[in-house]
């Protein structure tokens, strides 16, 4: 059975949360906006993604959007409502903190893609570990077209997929399809629509079925090495690999696998 709760800002459940045995699921609730990123917005998802942290019981979160689209980047009209240098730098320093919080979260985050994922949408996707999406949706990195290069969303993209396949999409802001975005490496998978849920609810339980010492230690050092040279991530991964195999999950997987039966996972 299904909980659902709401996360509250000024009065609004701007984010959606629903979890699932050990699945949380947080849910961008500004269809008529197509989910756009407001100032509102991002506070409440960084506030459910601060407190999922902490929730040991949750093994893995997914990202969807309301309505018909996924997320459409920021909430231009509200930008444009307070021209200020310093309003700008403190909203993309923001969004900039939520994704990072993306990456840092113990739990591996699915984004849950259907329709238009576009400009820090389309970075939310990316700053996901993984994404799966309905064969209509779309990408693109359109800021260029209304005079502004979407430099925030590059630091994502860029990190995703192939360096002159990223300057494409950033200096002509066109989109993609769900294949094209799958070629490129921004995404994992595509299905059909209505197959969606199917596809996330059997990865989701993929990564629960594993040791959850094993999946937090990882993807805390699968980013860790990224951004290290190739002697260090070496370092690092041997660092990481021999705390990890002192763990009682370790010694209980290498057991379980010598004794051909199903490990039981301790989460130590």
């Amino acid at each position: 059975m299904s909980m659902t709760e709401a996360v509250a800002t000024s009065g609004s459940s701007l984010v959606l949360r629903t979890d699932h045995q050990a699945v949380a699921t947080l849910t961008l609730n500004r269809p008529a906006q197509m989910n756009a990123l407001s100032e509102e917005l991002l506070q409440a998802l960084q506030g459910a993604l601060d407190a999922i942290a902490a929730e040991h019981a949750v093994r893995v979160v997914v990202i969807a959007g309301a309505g018909r689209a996924f997320c459409a980047g920021h909430d231009l009209k509200q930008m444009r409502s307070r021209p200020e240098k310093s309003y700008y730098q403190a909203l993309f320093n923001r969004c900039s903190r939520l994704m990072l919080s993306i990456q840092r979260l113990p739990q591996p985050v699915i984004a849950r893609v259907h329709g238009l994922a576009t400009a820090a949408g389309c970075q939310l996707v990316a700053a996901c570990d993984l994404a799966v999406a309905a064969e209509e949706a779309r990408f693109a990195v359109s800021g260029i077209n209304v005079g502004l290069f979407c430099a925030t969303p590059a630091v994502a993209l860029s990190r995703n997929i192939p360096r002159k396949q990223a300057a494409e999409m950033l200096f002509t802001g066109e989109l993609i399809d769900a294949s094209r975005a799958v070629e490129l490496g921004l995404i994992n998978r595509v299905v059909a629509a209505a197959a969606l849920d199917t596809e996330i609810a059997r990865l989701a339980a993929a990564i629960c079925s594993k040791s959850p010492v094993a999946v937090r230690a990882g993807k805390e050092m699968f980013y860790r090495q990224s951004e290290l040279g190739v002697e260090d991530a070496y370092l690092l991964a041997s660092d990481v690999m021999a705390w990890n195999i002192m763990t009682e999950d370790a010694a209980e997987g290498i057991d379980a696998f010598i004794a051909r039966r199903p490990p039981r996972w301790r989460g130590r």
